[in-house]
């Protein structure tokens, strides 16, 4: 089992920044890839950024040139910096990570963009 801990989200005005992390737990057996989800009211849960041991990363579209995924192996930490928010991102964000056949997800922390 892995147990991931969200922290980071909150309120903030459009055009602002906001930084998440996601820890995982010591006891934790080797993690592969690392992510981030979100969902919005009444939408899908979607991809917003995975990365992988080696940190190659994707973005979705919508998030390219403004969010910025990483991760510090030896802290079990995946991070991503928000930047340029707006209203739209708002969301609950989700972390996700992978070891060996299993997925494993964090309780989710709020995003919210408005003025």
């Amino acid at each position: 089992q892995v147990q991931l801990v969200e922290s980071g989200g909150g309120l903030v005005q459009p055009g602002g920044s906001l930084t998440l992390s996601c820890a995982a737990s010591r006891n934790s057996s080797d993690i592969y890839g690392m992510g981030w989800y979100r969902q919005a009211p009444g939408k899908q849960r979607e991809l917003v950024a995975e990365i992988s041991r080696g940190r190659s990363a994707i973005y979705a579209d919508s998030v390219k040139g403004r969010f910025t995924i990483s991760r510090d192996n030896r802290k079990r930490t995946v991070y991503l910096q928000m930047n340029s928010l707006k209203p739209e991102d708002t969301a609950v964000y989700y972390c996700k990570a992978d070891s060996g056949a299993s997925g494993y997800w964090g309780q989710g922390t709020q995003v919210t963009v408005s003025s």
